[in-house]
């Protein structure tokens, strides 16, 4: 018989779960406080009897992350980490500092599958989807290797968060569970290329949470070229779920776009995405694009004035509009690159 994933579950399930196999009640709720304070191994338990843990270990796992590598930048403090799975599979995260706290950017999947021609993570592959208590593990492990408290989480590391749908979901309700890490929703980010379907889905959630689409391109063939998820959805289609997804929630929604050299920063694309987005409860973040020197066409990030340009054009029309502040750049703290290290040398 495969084993639980204990750490997935909610308390109220594993509270049912030891009632069912003769527990007490007070049994599961020690279990519980022990998998949120980020124990990988039911022998951590001290206060529960050798013969429950021997119990346990022959019905459930703790999934967890261990540190295969942690990068330290020099200019800010940004940490970045390459965890290492239970199954031996790689996963990235990033760590930063503001002035209202600590941030943690958290992977959702083993790789990827959407493809996107920019994107370090795509260029390693797939392998498979995070559960829920692996996204919290990244979490919890940053917290405890740095003795702070993580008040901020973005779901936008490796991974699609909408292609996996199901765990994202349970994440998102144990993570901010006041039982377990109780981050408000209002303090979570969540980042997806666009996969419509799940984006109606999501709204009927009605989480407060900030939902980050990253568009990258303000025309159709443009956006094709570099996000094949594109050619599924189409602007058009991707902006009315985004309309709708703000008439369900009342929450702004943050359009992300990485300021490419010669492909999507002209005035003209400036222009043409002010218009999609007249109107819209939105926000716009520009990211100078990280240059990738192994991904096709060798994408190079715009000039600061050429993003200037854009910022100004976006203002003219009314549009919010920031210039995202580059992090941790000397130790690469955007997502894909450590693991697609780290496959090269197993190969």
């Amino acid at each position: 018989m495969a084993l639980v994933d204990i750490k997935s579950m909610f308390k109220a399930e594993i509270l049912e779960a030891f009632k069912n196999a003769g527990y007490p009640a007070y049994r599961a709720s020690q279990v519980y406080l022990w998998l949120v304070k980020g124990v990988k191994s039911f022998d951590e338990m001290r206060n529960l009897p050798k013969g429950l843990i021997s119990e346990l270990k022959e019905k459930y796992y703790i999934a967890g992350v261990e540190i295969e590598r942690k990068l330290i930048s020099k200019i800010d403090g940004t940490i970045k980490y390459l965890f290492r799975l239970n199954d031996g599979e790689h996963i990235e995260a990033v760590v930063m500092s503001y002035k209202h706290g600590y941030t943690i950017c958290i992977s959702t999947q083993v790789g990827c599958k959407m493809g996107c021609k920019f994107c370090a993570t795509g260029m390693g592959g797939f392998s498979r989807n995070l559960t829920a208590s692996e996204m919290i593990s990244q979490i919890k492990e940053a917290e405890l290797d740095n003795e702070i408290r993580i008040s901020n989480v973005v779901l936008m590391g490796m991974g699609e968060p909408l292609d996996n749908y199901k765990n994202v979901v349970k994440f998102l309700r144990l993570v901010s569970s006041k039982e377990n890490l109780n981050i408000g929703m209002r303090h979570i980010s969540l980042s997806t290329c666009g996969i419509i379907d799940k984006i109606y889905e999501l709204a009927e959630e009605k989480f407060q949470l900030t939902l980050s689409i990253s568009l990258h391109a303000s025309d159709d063939l443009t956006r094709s070229k570099i996000m094949p998820i594109n050619n599924k959805y189409n602007l058009d289609e991707l902006l009315t779920a985004c309309r709708l997804y703000i008439s369900k929630t009342n929450r702004r929604i943050s359009f992300e776009y990485a300021m490419i050299a010669g492909v999507n920063d002209s005035d003209e694309c400036a222009k043409c995405l002010a218009e999609k987005l007249r109107g819209m409860l939105c926000h716009v973040n520009l990211i100078p694009a990280n240059g990738i020197d192994f991904a096709p066409g060798n994408y190079k990030k715009s000039g600061m004035e050429r993003i200037k340009k854009f910022v100004n054009i976006l203002e003219k029309y009314g549009i919010n509009v920031t210039i995202r502040r580059t992090l941790g750049a000397d130790i690469n703290a955007s997502c894909g690159q450590l693991r697609r290290s780290t496959k090269k040398v197993e190969v």
